[in-house]
């Protein structure tokens, strides 16, 4: 089985040239001058930008009528709306001209079985040089109606075959898909071992500015933004109650009758890892498989969600399972996920020990 990157993968993330990486770790260091992404970092955001903007264009003309149903995947994936299409357009004309350069294999809501389909046509999959995983959008229900923003999601990881794992990916990149009425829109990627890294685009005049993430430092979550995932039926009722009892816990009962914590349900993965990196929410708990027991039948978190959860980890936030440990779920688009945000360890302190135990009455053996 080959387990390699591209060549730029090898190189330092911030000189391509592959010498010593001293200078871009100055640069990291100078909030001033943030470092260039590397040439597959690069690729993948020029691949969203377009897929971004042909989204835009086609939500200006078509407006709702983008939330039109296209396909049922709900045994193996999520539906498949009319908005996803145009998504899938531009990712697979990407993926041909860069098969022609590199075999690999892309891994994809919408390629039918696990996910995987290689570039170019006919190589196998033992052949590919790295497994690319993707979402094109990443919060359809949201952007569909013009309502907020969606995410289109990359990560790529060394071809390690059916056992490679979210724990394997070594680059993600993760671009915002605004509405309609967005000036401005944001691109977050990470390198393993190399920080987060951020930039806002102008839509209007394309011009760009660097940022770095910067998750909450507070050490609790009272008067923040701490949710667990209810977005749809089915799990509504044990989310909201295990949030209850976790929150009347941990923040030691309602001072005054006013709430201590926010809730916000952003029906985009991307979205909510996004609002814990850029300190915005403080805790994000996606539970639903716990919920649903073996075999959920339900829409769950899947690896393609989750793929960039490297950027989180990078910029600072503690991502773990619903057991506490690393997330490694194989590439497998049926897989379903559950996973746990903490913005920084002080906010795990206080959270952890109480959601772990419970958890408890929801353990499978």
């Amino acid at each position: 089985m080959n387990a390699h990157f591209p060549i730029s993968a090898f190189r330092c993330p911030y000189n391509d040239s592959g010498a010593s990486c001293n200078r871009s770790r100055q640069l990291m260091e100078n909030p001033a001058s943030i470092p260039q992404p590397p040439p597959s970092i690069a690729r993948l955001i020029a691949l969203q930008r377009r897929m971004r903007d042909a989204l835009l264009a086609h939500l200006r003309v078509q407006g709702n009528a983008m939330a039109d149903v296209a396909e049922d995947h709900s045994s193996d994936g999520d539906t498949i709306y009319r908005i996803d299409e145009k998504g899938e357009d531009v990712l697979f004309e990407e993926c041909e001209r860069w098969g022609r350069e590199t075999p690999f294999v892309l891994i994809a809501e919408g390629v039918p079985g696990d996910g995987w389909r290689a570039f170019p046509a006919g190589t196998a999959f033992d052949r590919a040089e790295f497994l690319l995983i993707v979402d094109p959008i990443d919060g359809t229900r949201e952007i569909m109606y013009d309502k907020r923003s969606a995410w289109a999601l990359a990560g790529i990881a060394p071809n390690k075959g059916a056992a490679t794992t979210l724990a394997d990916i070594e680059m993600a990149v993760m671009t915002e898909l605004p509405t309609t009425r967005h000036l401005y829109g944001d691109t977050l990627w990470a390198v393993r071992g190399h920080g987060a890294h951020g930039e806002r685009q102008n839509l209007l005049t394309g011009s760009v500015e660097p940022f770095t993430p910067r998750p909450s430092r507070s050490a609790t979550i009272a008067h923040g933004f701490a949710s667990i995932t209810k977005f749809f039926p089915g799990t509504k009722v044990q989310a909201a109650q295990l949030e209850e009892d976790l929150f009347a816990e941990v923040l030691d009962g309602v001072q005054g009758g006013n709430p201590l914590a926010f809730d916000d349900q952003y029906i985009s993965t991307g979205g909510q890892l996004y609002e814990l990196v850029v300190g915005h929410d403080r805790f994000n708990a996606d539970l639903r498989p716990v919920f649903l027991g073996p075999n959920p039948a339900r829409l769950c978190c899947h690896p393609y969600d989750i793929c960039v959860e490297l950027i989180a980890k990078e910029a600072g936030v503690i991502i773990t399972d619903e057991r506490g440990d690393a997330l490694s779920a194989p590439l497998d688009i049926r897989e379903p996920v559950s996973w746990i945000g903490y913005a920084n360890e002080g906010i795990r302190a206080q959270i952890q020990p109480a959601l772990r135990r419970l958890l408890i009455p929801f353990s499978r053996p």
